[in-house]
């Protein structure tokens, strides 16, 4: 069963006073770099016409920024070759250089899709050349011509198109790995009323295998999630265990042979699930269990042992019936237990503190039911009434009403209002966590430690926040770890935004719209000069500004990456890169 979680954020990273953004007039320097050929961009088709088309290849950011080597971005040109820009000095930038070049002949197929790339560690590439064929590649430490050296490992057709949302490399058992999670829009003929499409997501485990001195990469797993919209976000944990998704609607595992057997162990095991082992009820005052057992039982046969904070019951010498820590602590020497005529066990709990309501008996102990008597439904049932009406609005002439539609604006109106975030687990392919996002909408990720998952950013009331997910921290999987202000109220009022991302400093927001312009926010800085608040007459502290650029250049944004000092935009023929911060 899928635990139910949820996203806590931590209150020292909100800013409750934050005034707003100040347009600041500073310029930024911009360099641009012409490029020898165009970006190869696949345009979308007439068959490819449903908004998960738009989102998974039309909106599809060509240019590939390598986290594991600081200021490197990659894309591809029409020609099929991987061009890469590593930057260290703004004003000595070398042209884009060639590391690797597409083996197949691009322009003979009619259905591919854009080639995609993903960095899966310092030394290893997954990359697609859009018509459907995966290649697996050691690169040596990249960034540097003497180091780099592409040579493709694995390459094998997996079937109809698709583009790379992520892959991971690791190690287990002492064999190297890498996973990679393949994103196709596919054809669906039994979807008569909907798009007429589906989604799929295909985790593949490519896997180093030895043989008689041979060392080759194979593919160990293909395990495919179907669902009916596009992932915002779809990561495989570090360690290849696991995977999560945050998509508006759910994704879930197709049947293979070897889950089928899963599904019917399932099945089996809850045609045998047995009675509760015991039923317990409560009051105030007291804690009240009752055990069946069986009709040869004597008094002499049973030995119930209390203590504060723990229970005991063993039957005729047999392994505890019921044994652990209590949910609280009870008078244990004012606890009794009797047999009933109906052969029964009955266990009286007096409780320590009064009042308090129990919610489980034994802590973590799932084998009893809890029975709650007609009186204390109706108890419930009343103080909560006063939450609950059969109108609208009962009470119109209140002060304050509940909810006045007509203060909201255009852009606290969300598109999918029921995101959810799932953890699926690798071995049983069960959703293990999670996560109802509501009104929280997605808005962009990032990676802020290429050793960790992505991070992930929602607009939480007005303000973004950035969430790091910990698959190996289970009381902590997704930790808050920083907050642009007012960010999720001010993307919403830009109408032609194409790319969102951040700094993974967090030093600055920034996005672009489909054509030129380009929004900076930088977070709160201290003042150098003295500066007051006209309206209240008090000292303001530090300021958060607003930066806009607008690019030489009438060719749609492609691309758009974010690093801590830079921020690098593709268009189709032009890489532009923006001076935000200056280096330390």
């Amino acid at each position: 069963m899928a635990a139910h979680c949820s996203l806590r954020a931590k209150r020292l990273l909100l800013d409750p006073k934050f005034e707003g953004y100040k347009l600041s007039l500073e310029p930024l320097a911009c360099y641009q770099l012409e490029l020898d050929a165009a970006v190869a961009e696949v345009k979308l088709r007439d068959d490819q016409y449903t908004l998960d088309h738009m989102r998974a290849f039309g909106m599809y950011n060509y240019l590939h920024l390598d986290s594991w080597y600081q200021d490197n971005v990659y894309y591809v040109d029409q020609f099929g070759r991987i061009m890469n820009l590593s930057v260290t000095l703004d004003t000595a930038l070398q042209k884009p250089r060639e590391v690797f070049r597409l083996p197949t002949d691009l322009t003979a197929y009619d259905n591919r899709l854009c080639a995609s790339m993903h960095f899966s560690s310092s030394t290893w590439v997954t990359l697609s050349d859009g018509t459907g064929r995966l290649y697996l590649i050691k690169s040596g430490k990249r960034g540097n011509s003497t180091s780099e050296k592409w040579e493709i490992v694995f390459n094998e057709e997996l079937g109809s198109p698709f583009t790379i949302a992520h892959s991971v490399s690791f190690v287990k058992f002492d064999t190297h790995s890498v996973a990679a999670l393949l994103l196709r829009v596919e054809k669906d003929e039994l979807d008569t009323k909907g798009s007429g499409f589906h989604i799929t997501l295909e985790w593949v485990t490519i896997a180093e295998i030895s043989k008689e001195g041979d060392h080759r990469y194979e593919i160990l797993k293909r395990r495919v999630l179907q669902g009916k919209s596009v992932p915002h976000y779809a990561a495989i944990e570090p360690s290849g265990d696991g995977l999560m998704i945050v998509s508006y609607k759910p994704f879930k595992f197709m049947e293979g042979e070897d889950n089928k057997s899963a599904e019917n162990d399932d099945a089996e095991a809850t045609k045998e699930k047995k009675d509760p082992l015991y039923y317990w009820q409560q009051t105030e005052d007291d804690v009240t269990i009752t055990v069946h057992i069986p009709e040869d039982i004597t008094k002499d046969d049973i030995k119930v042992r209390f203590s504060p904070d723990n229970i005991c019951v063993i039957v005729k010498d047999q392994p505890p019936l019921m044994e652990g820590k209590l949910y609280s602590s009870v008078d244990h020497e004012s606890c009794t237990w009797i047999i009933r005529e109906n052969k029964s066990l009955e266990i009286s709990l007096i409780k320590k503190n009064e009042g308090p309501w129990w919610p489980e008996l034994i802590v973590g102990d799932t084998r009893g039911e809890f029975i709650m008597d007609s009186s204390q439904c109706s108890e419930i049932s009343e103080s909560l009434m006063h939450l609950t009406s059969e109108v609208m609005n009962p009470n119109p002439e209140k002060e304050n009403p509940p909810c006045n539609a007509q203060e909201l604006e255009e852009c606290d109106a969300f598109l999918e209002d029921s995101a959810s975030l799932c953890r699926f687990d690798g071995d049983t392919l069960k959703v293990t966590h999670v996560i109802n996002l509501g009104s929280n909408q997605y808005l962009f990720s990032v990676v802020v430690d290429p050793k960790e998952m992505p991070c992930f950013c929602l607009r939480h009331d007005v303000d973004a926040l950035l969430w790091q997910p910990h698959s190996d921290q289970p009381e902590n999987m997704w930790e808050h770890i920083a907050t642009f202000n007012a960010l999720g109220y001010v993307q919403a009022s830009k109408q032609d935004k194409k790319f969102m991302a951040c700094a993974p400093d967090y030093s600055y927001a920034a996005l672009c719209e489909c054509l030129r312009r380009v929004f900076i926010y930088r977070q709160p800085t201290p003042l150098a000069t003295v500066l007051y608040n006209r309206k209240e007459g008090r000292q303001v502290g530090q300021v958060a500004k607003q930066l806009v650029t607008t690019l030489e250049a009438n060719d749609p944004i492609l691309g758009f990456q974010a690093t801590s000092e830079r921020l690098f935009v593709l268009t189709t023929k032009t890489l532009f890169l923006i001076k935000v911060n200056s280096g330390n």
